[in-house]
């Protein structure tokens, strides 16, 4: 006969063991997942799930239950404010390296070991660093948005330092390199490569650039949108990555002569007409470009260089010329301070110099002092004697 409590019942099963029922925050009648030895085993089991419901923490045993794989695809779906590169890398990710571990099992049913054992199998299968803590963000990501969608009660991607990235510094050039790979490349992309470097431009910014956007005689350039590319789809204009990405920028003087030339040569006609176009006039493909890239780099004697190492380098420099933090946001393009922070680095240069020369200050007043404190105790000598 079924016991009578405040909250659940207990009943004795034919085969002796006893069944627990309790009503769920859904409305719904539900069994414990087990049955009990004893009826106060039950009933304490019931105490703890009244327990559970109060505070907040109960999930529906059903909850949870749907595929990973369709769970990911429907989260990313879910975020229209994506950009389409960042969907197209999601999306990658998603496939190539969260799926194929993840992708049949239950959102409920991954748990810290599996992502731990995920991690190690694609590390010891050589995926890159940088590619495993993007993998490592998203499945974070997406099992916090599980957390807050009801379905599990806590993220099982707890790796400390997980989604850091710890990629390998990237080259800079020195300005003798930058003119070099510039007088390598063919004579149509020598003002790409100068006024990407030292006007801070991302590939994007810089090949969308139409003639409106130049101020020749001011010496500024004016960013307002950027070249979008993802794989099988046609190339179009977006706005700049972040709100802080359009910006009006000082164009060094160095760099005007060449800027000239090239708009006077290359650039197509008209204010809307594009200051920089492949060999044929239309728009420039990165792959296309990479040709005269790759040819550029051996002739200058240059290693593992990449386009997007000409911003690296300009942000570099800009920070060893003495820019401020909000000043490098804004050359950037960059709202949070994490990115601009890291090219602060750059004038650790800057402070051995100021090290050194406090050094040889140091040195001489020192040797001053001595020589003073010499002639001293020798006219004391003089004296005594």
């Amino acid at each position: 006969m079924a016991g009578k409590r405040r909250f659940g019942r207990v009943r004795k099963l034919p085969s002796g063991r006893f069944q627990a029922r309790y009503p769920g925050p859904d409305g719904l009648d539900r069994p414990a997942p087990t049955t009990f030895a004893t009826k106060r085993d039950a009933e304490r089991w019931l105490v703890l799930k009244e327990a559970e419901i109060q505070a907040g923490d109960w999930l529906a045993p059903d909850a949870g239950q749907v595929s990973f794989k369709e769970y990911a695809e429907t989260w990313i779906r879910e975020r229209p404010g994506l950009r389409p590169k960042t969907v197209e890398r999601y999306e990658g990710l998603v496939r190539l390296h969260l799926v194929p571990t993840f992708g049949n099992s239950a959102v409920a049913d991954i748990k810290d070991a599996h992502v731990r054992r995920w991690r190690k199998r694609l590390l010891d299968a050589g995926v890159g660093v940088v590619t495993l803590a993007k993998a490592y963000r998203l499945l974070k990501a997406v099992m916090n948005t599980a957390v807050s969608d009801g379905m599990i009660k806590r993220n099982p991607c707890t790796i400390k330092g997980g989604g850091a990235e710890n990629s390998p510094e990237r080259p800079v050039l020195s300005i003798t390199e930058v003119f070099t790979l510039a007088d390598a490349i063919d004579r149509r992309y020598r003002a790409l490569v100068l006024l990407a470097t030292f006007t801070n431009l991302r590939w994007g910014e810089a090949v969308a650039l139409r003639r409106k956007d130049l101020d020749l005689k001011a010496g500024t350039v004016r960013v307002e949108r950027t070249l979008v590319e993802v794989t099988g789809k046609p190339l179009h204009f977006g706005p700049p990555k972040t709100e802080a990405g359009t910006r009006t920028l000082p164009i060094p003087a160095i760099v005007l002569p060449d800027l000239r030339e090239h708009v006077e040569k290359f650039a197509q006609n008209g204010d809307d007409g594009l200051i920089f176009v492949g060999g044929k006039g239309a728009l420039l493909r990165r792959a296309n470009f990479r040709r005269n890239w790759l040819r550029a780099l051996d002739k200058a004697g240059l290693k593992g260089v990449r386009f997007h190492d000409l911003r690296h380098t300009g942000n570099t420099l800009a920070a060893i010329a003495g820019a401020t933090l909000p000043e490098l946001k804004a050359r950037m393009g960059h709202a949070s301070d994490r990115a601009a922070m890291i090219y602060l680095h750059a004038t650790d240069e800057r402070h051995r110099e100021i090290a050194d020369t406090l050094s040889a200050m140091a040195r001489a007043e020192m040797k001053k002092a001595r020589k003073r404190s010499g002639t001293q105790r020798a006219r004391k000598r003089k004296k005594k004697s």
